[in-house]
């Protein structure tokens, strides 16, 4: 090969090279939603069994949502707040009766919402995952208590009473 034709040539393989990741092969949906829900329950049993893990998961700037409308916290004061929880291995159990699981096409983002069996009764939450390419992450999680429309109306007035006496 002349020098041209060999740095012309070297180049092309050196693209293609970097560029391969970007065109690697996606993990089918299916398998990518079991991936998924693997993840997402692990995550529900390290609280479980009050594995330090379970924060690791969390995102650094990670947010959680819990059911009063005071706990909006980011993982570390997530964590504070749940050290005691963790210190005498009695954290919560979170048990997925069903979920569903959406993403991005490149895979990088998932959001999902679930519903729970949980020591409060039914719940629902919903959450937004997001690949690293080495594993998820936890961005966002919102929890909430599942109440019955037919039930909403006392529910709110044992609320607005509560709230009323100042906690």
């Amino acid at each position: 090969m002349r020098p041209l034709a060999t740095t012309f040539a070297a180049a092309a393989a050196a693209v293609a090279l970097v560029a391969a990741p970007a065109h690697a092969q996606l993990p089918d949906a299916a398998g990518f939603t079991q991936q998924v829900n693997a993840f997402v329950d692990g995550w529900h049993d390290d609280a479980a069994h009050a594995r330090p893990a379970y924060f690791d998961k969390i995102a650094p700037n990670g947010v959680y949502i819990g059911t009063d409308k005071t706990e909006v916290w980011t993982r570390d004061q997530f964590k504070a707040w749940a050290k005691p929880y963790f210190d005498a291995k009695k954290a919560w159990a979170f048990t997925a009766q069903k979920r569903n699981v959406y993403f991005s096409s490149d895979r990088r983002y998932v959001w999902f919402d679930e519903q729970l069996s949980t020591q409060m009764g039914t719940c629902q939450a919903s959450g937004v995952l997001r690949n690293t390419g080495k594993g998820f992450l936890v961005e966002h999680y919102q929890l909430s208590l599942a109440v019955p429309n037919a039930l909403v109306g006392g529910f709110a007035k044992a609320i607005a009473e509560f709230e009323a006496k100042g906690k």
